[in-house]
Formats: structure tokens, sequence, C-alpha cells
């Protein structure tokens, strides 16, 4: 997703860390007026629950805005973690299935 905060410049870095901490990329920052713009790329699925975590961290202060961007590959770490996590819900179903009669 392409993201865009908006965040007074005393939370810049705390944001900006966050951002970092979600696999963002950030593609720069720019002044606007007492604020700082920061642009970003963050995956879809490490975006639930951002809202709520900014408004925590800027006093309410920040808002953002978001975008869909692009199609990128998962890392490899992350498609394994994933079909482990399938597999296992397919095994849990499959222990349930026989149960049934």
């Amino acid at each position: 997703m392409k993201v865009e905060v908006e965040v007074p410049t005393e939370y810049q870095g705390s944001v900006t860390g966050d951002i970092a901490s979600r696999r963002g990329l950030i593609h720069g920052s720019e002044l606007k007026g007492p604020a700082v713009v920061i642009n970003a790329e963050v995956p879809l699925a490490n975006m639930f629950g951002y809202s709520t975590d900014l408004r925590s961290m800027t006093q309410g202060r920040a808002n953002f805005s978001m975008e869909f961007s692009c199609y990128r590959r998962a890392p490899a770490s992350i498609q394994e973690e994933i079909i482990e996590k399938k597999k296992a819900e397919r095994d849990k179903d499959k222990g349930h299935a026989g149960a049934k009669k």
C-alpha cells in the first residue's frame, strides 16, 4: 500500500520507526508547515490496527492515508509461515472431519 502520514515533527522518529517495523519502505519525507509528510509503501497485512497505533504514538495529532500501490512477492520467510499455517489448518480440519458421524 502507498501510505502517506502527516505527523508533527516531534513524532517523526517514532512514526518512521513504526513504519519500518511493519516492513515498510520509506521513500521520503517533506516539511509541510509544522508537520512532516512521510511517504512509504507498507504491506497491507501489516497495516491492520495502524490507525489506533498512530493515534497512540502521536497523542492523536497525526493522520494518514493509504491506497493500493502494487503487488509484490512476499519474502521467503513469510511464504513459509503462510504455508505452515495452512498445513496446520488442513490437518486440524481432517481430524475434525473423522470425528463427525
